[in-house]
């Protein structure tokens, strides 16, 4: 959808529809969500381990009387957990029906991006990744990875099918 827009000097110009992103921070990257999937972001205060589950599944969560699947996004991305003393961000998605808190180290803030301006996913991206990433957008001073909320939760669909 295009939108008509006049500059201050009057002359017309064609401006893509802008999406919108809740920026959040892991192992110092940028990442992106959009923000039509993002239900809440909330601290962590307790979560209950679950035996068995696979490692990205950091354990279960009661939000408001309803329980939550905490999901380990630096787990997801391949890194190590660094998670320091203090609190754990966390924000709350929902996909098929189920309710996640993906953990991240720092929430950021919304975004508005033009989706024309979206880059594919850069060559030498770890492969584990562009699994995860819909594109990059540059931004002034850092790169801001888009990612797909499908992608990133669908973890155990991966490992059934293998």
């Amino acid at each position: 959808m295009k939108l008509i827009d006049s500059t201050p000097s009057g002359n017309v110009k064609i401006a893509s529809k802008q999406m919108e992103f809740v920026t959040v921070t892991v192992a110092g990257q940028l990442l992106g969500l959009p923000i039509s999937r993002v239900h809440d972001v909330f601290v962590v205060s307790e979560m209950t381990t679950v035996p068995l589950a696979p490692g990205e599944i950091a354990g279960l969560l009661n939000l408001r009387g309803r329980v939550v699947t905490a999901v380990s996004l630096r787990r997801r991305l391949g890194l190590g957990d660094t998670y320091e003393a203090g609190r754990r961000m966390a924000v709350g998605l929902e996909n098929q029906g189920e309710a996640y808190g993906l953990l991240v180290d720092e929430v950021g803030e919304v975004l508005k991006l033009d989706p024309d301006e979206m880059q594919p996913n850069p060559v030498h991206m770890d492969r584990s990744w562009v699994g995860l990433s819909q594109g990059v957008h540059q931004l002034r001073d850092q790169l801001l990875i888009v990612l797909d909320v499908d992608a990133v939760l669908a973890f155990g669909t991966e490992r059934e099918a293998a």
